[in-house]
């Protein structure tokens, strides 16, 4: 059985990508598709490699009954031969990921978290890095939503292998 994968990229990989990662490993472990569905995360920037997820976006999604958990690490280019999805946090991180494809072969495989969201109206997952408390809760709001809507569009276009 194909399993299908999803990479999670923002700029460090400590707070919206292992976010969005660990979210959707939630919802899909909730829907009993842990076997087909697989999500990783990282950064197009090298600023954190090796580090946890920033304790602000833990205490967020604690508060909603989500762990963060993994370590940071950086894109590289075989990410797209190794993952089905790649999803960008914001036009930045689009941007780099696209220029990081030489032969333009993966953009197909490239789109923009908040296009799977459908109560948030915002175009990019703002970074909450350099923000109070209430932008690290948006975010995990706006996550919570965009990964659910991916979730429904992965079962609905049947990317997956029904039970």
């Amino acid at each position: 059985m194909k399993t299908y994968k999803l990479l999670f990229v923002c700029l460090g990989n400590i707070c919206r990508s292992p976010s969005a990662e660990n979210i959707m490993n939630h919802l899909v472990e909730k829907e009993g598709l842990s076997d087909r569905i697989t999500c990783d995360s990282a950064g197009t920037g090298a600023y954190h490699i090796g580090e946890s997820p920033d304790s602000r976006m833990r205490v967020a999604a604690k508060q909603r009954g989500i762990d963060l958990i993994g370590r940071a690490r950086q894109f590289k280019v075989s990410d797209f031969e190794d993952f089905d999805l790649i999803l960008a946090m914001d036009q930045d991180n689009y941007r780099n990921i696209l220029n990081a494809d030489r032969e333009g072969k993966y953009g197909n495989k490239i789109k923009l978290m908040c296009e799977f969201a459908s109560h948030h109206q915002e175009k990019e997952v703002p970074d909450p890095y350099y923000g109070g408390p209430e932008g690290f809760n948006k975010v995990i709001d706006l996550l919570l939503d965009a990964c659910s809507g991916l979730l429904e569009q992965i079962k609905s276009e049947k990317l997956i292998i029904d039970k």
